[in-house]
Order: structure tokens, then C-alpha cells, then sequence
């Protein structure tokens, strides 16, 4: 059992190994924190680094499970460990996953300009797209879909599912 905190400090934190901070809670298909105790859906492990192609292949999975918070950390990670030509797709691309864990979450202004501002990183790979990415087609797709939401349209849980392959 974890020690309870004296009355009014904040309660610790999870931290790793290294002293990071880290949110053992379990988390429902969205991200979202549950209270302890409760099953959440399965994470991507901190120290998941997959090579491109199959990073993009899990993230699609995850994309299509209606599952972009988790998309989210399989692109970070392949972010955080890519060399500085392809950073800034990669980037976007985990930017893209975020926009859309607003838009199922209902945050309307946070996906519209998270959806905006991953079109805007990846749309620099547009000239010679790597692995496959189908860059002017996620460009339009994402300011499209920002359009919309910002508008307050309607959008299908269907329609939030972009396609990371060509």
C-alpha cells in the first residue's frame, strides 16, 4: 500500500528508474487516466523503438482500433529516435495522432489545431514522401478534417481514421 500524503502536499508521482516521472495508472482506450485498481487497455511500453515501417504499421493498427492516443506513443517514440532528416515527420505525425485523441474526446479547438499544425510538419516531406508516407494525402486529409471540426461539422468516427501507407 502506498503511503498516503500529509494533508495538503500533493501525492507522489510514479517515477522510472531514472527518477522520470511516469503515470503508472491504468488508461481506457482514449489515454485517459483511470483510477487506480481499474483495468485500463494496454500501453505501449516506454521503451518500445520500432523501425519505421513497422512503427507506421502499428500505429495504423492502432488508428483503425480507434485507438490514436496509442498511435500517439508508437509515433513518439519512433520521433524521439529518428535522425534529424525525418524528425519532423515523424513529429507531425505523432501530432496528427494527438489532433485526433482530442476529436474523440470531444476537445474541438485542440484537434483543429493540432490536425493543422501536423499538416504543416509533414507537408515539408511532400517532394520525396519516405517509407511509403502518402504525405500530400495526409495534408489534405488533416486540414480538411481541422476544417471541419473547427466549423462544429459533424465528423464520423469513420472519417478520423487516416491512412499513414500509400
Amino acid at each position: 500500500m502506498e503511503p498516503t500524503p500529509p494533508a495538503g502536499a500533493a501525492p507522489a508521482r510514479d517515477r522510472d528508474a531514472a527518477g522520470r516521472p511516469r503515470n503508472a495508472r491504468p488508461r481506457d482506450g482514449l489515454g485517459r487516466p483511470l483510477p487506480k485498481g481499474m483495468t485500463g487497455v494496454p500501453t505501449t511500453p516506454d521503451d518500445l523503438v520500432l523501425p519505421p515501417a513497422e512503427a507506421l504499421r502499428e500505429a495504423q493498427r492502432l488508428l483503425d482500433a480507434g485507438r490514436p492516443f496509442h498511435a500517439h506513443e508508437v509515433l513518439e517514440a519512433t520521433w524521439k529516435a529518428a535522425g534529424e532528416s525525418e524528425r519532423e515527420l515523424w513529429r507531425g505525425l505523432a501530432q496528427l495522432a494527438v489532433g485526433l485523441t482530442h476529436a474523440r474526446r470531444g476537445n474541438a479547438e485542440g484537434a483543429s489545431r493540432l490536425l493543422r499544425r501536423a499538416a504543416d510538419r509533414i507537408e515539408a516531406y511532400a517532394a520525396a514522401p519516405p517509407h511509403g508516407v502518402p504525405v500530400a494525402a495526409l495534408v489534405a486529409w488533416a486540414r480538411d478534417t481541422a476544417e471541419r471540426i473547427g466549423r462544429g461539422d459533424r465528423v464520423d468516427e469513420g472519417a478520423l481514421t487516416p491512412a499513414l501507407l500509400g
